[in-house]
């Protein structure tokens, strides 16, 4: 029952993704990489954002329920595909200038082998995309979601023609894949293919190029989607069946699909783009404020990013907002995308954007929009489930406690 609420929630996931059409051309879903590999490990297969991507696998360990609590367990690391994301390099003098006008971030601050999270906006200020974006010393790796890569570079393209300073893009399209591996037990597993890096020494949020058993070209970005420790890794594709087949000789490592993924990243509270975020939602309103520095950081005081003047007054202080992002919990029936939120007096007051059952919590969680005064965590509100009033709490989020490493002092 469960993990069938998890599946639904998944596969409904899927079917909007591949509504939102990119300019991939293909009407049959792109294999990555590493399809032959998900085929072998029995994986059930589905059309998400124009991929082949599993949804979960076959096995003692497989099924979403198995796939997500391995991921969160003791000594343990869950190994996901998630080579359709667009990687990029980005190259030229006026680098940063130019991507400190595409994004909120404080890209100029970043020291070498550094990354941050950071949000494209459009030019009423609201969020584009979700990125993560490091300094690699001579470029700027950056990476996309895979729904809206095609568009984020259509737009990038557009906003150089009128930056025109010495910048360019490098797509890697499919010359490279892309694993996460994710859970406690994360450096311990990379650790055995990665030779010569101190991960002891590597914070979250800092990558690195680097050899990986043995192949040249890979590069290793410490971040992750979960909210457990873990690592995104960049590999040739034709290497990367043979450097995910060394990873899952591990015991210790899981194959994981896409519905173990978004339980997980609920759980952390992290966003899913075209669902917890879109070019009509402001990153103040998504609760990503903190995207753009605290107060009196560059960026607050400087804007300079599209949409800046619609998010920030003058001061770099930011605008009042009427909705704001928030963790739902304390009720019974999963609540699903589209679900209508109602105050105390039967008034609607917003809406939920995403909603699943949580494995390590056992119960109901979503999250989604309120109007602003009803944001404070503890207010009591009410869930339109299939017809049906619920009562439900504003919680705080993460739901789950983040275990991102940091590196002792």
């Amino acid at each position: 029952m469960m993990q069938s609420t998890i599946l639904r929630s998944t596969k409904s996931l899927s079917r909007h993704l591949h509504r939102t059409r990119s300019l991939a051309t293909s009407t049959q879903p792109i294999p990555t990489p590493l399809h032959s590999l998900h085929l072998q490990l029995e994986g059930t297969m589905v059309s998400f954002a124009d991929y082949s991507l599993p949804v979960l696998y076959a096995g003692e360990n497989g099924g979403v329920m198995k796939e997500h609590l391995w991921c969160r367990s003791d000594g343990k690391a869950s190994l996901f595909d998630v080579s359709h994301m667009g990687q990029i390099r980005w190259r030229g003098k006026d680098r940063v200038a130019f991507l400190e006008r595409v994004t909120v971030g404080d890209i100029a601050g970043l020291k070498d082998g550094m990354a941050c999270l950071s949000l494209l906006t459009n030019e009423r200020g609201g969020i584009i995309d979700d990125t993560v974006i490091t300094n690699a010393g001579d470029y700027v790796y950056m990476v996309v979601n895979g729904a809206t890569k095609h568009g984020d570079m259509e737009h990038f393209r557009e906003q150089m023609e009128v930056f025109g300073g010495d910048v360019s893009m490098e797509y890697l399209e499919d010359s490279m894949a892309l694993v996460a591996l994710q859970g406690p037990g994360a450096a311990e597993a990379v650790g055995k293919v990665l030779k010569g890096v101190d991960l002891e020494k590597m914070p979250f949020m800092s990558g690195v190029d680097c050899e990986l058993d043995g192949v040249h070209g890979c590069r290793v970005t410490r971040c992750g989607y979960t909210g457990e420790d873990g690592f995104e890794l960049a590999i040739p594709a034709d290497h990367a069946i043979t450097i995910a087949e060394a990873l899952l000789s591990n015991p210790a490592v899981n194959p994981t699909g896409l519905g173990a993924r978004d339980s997980l990243r609920l759980e952390a509270g992290l966003c899913l783009y075209g669902h917890d975020i879109d070019g009509d939602i402001k990153p103040t309103e998504a609760a990503l404020g903190w995207t753009m520095g605290g107060p009196g950081s560059r960026r607050r005081v400087e804007g300079g990013f599209l949409g800046a003047e619609h998010i920030l007054k003058p001061d770099g202080k930011f605008q009042k907002v009427t909705k704001k992002r928030v963790g739902l919990a304390g009720f019974k029936a999963p609540a699903r995308e589209g679900a209508e939120i109602f105050d105390e007096e039967g008034n609607k007051v917003g809406v939920v954007t995403s909603g699943t059952f949580s494995p390590s919590l056992k119960k109901p969680i979503a999250m989604g929009y309120v109007e602003s005064g009803l944001s404070k965590p503890g207010t009591e509100v009410m869930l339109s489930v299939r017809g049906k009033m619920q009562k439900a709490e504003v919680t705080k989020m993460p739901f789950v406690d983040s275990r991102y490493y940091r590196v002792p002092e």
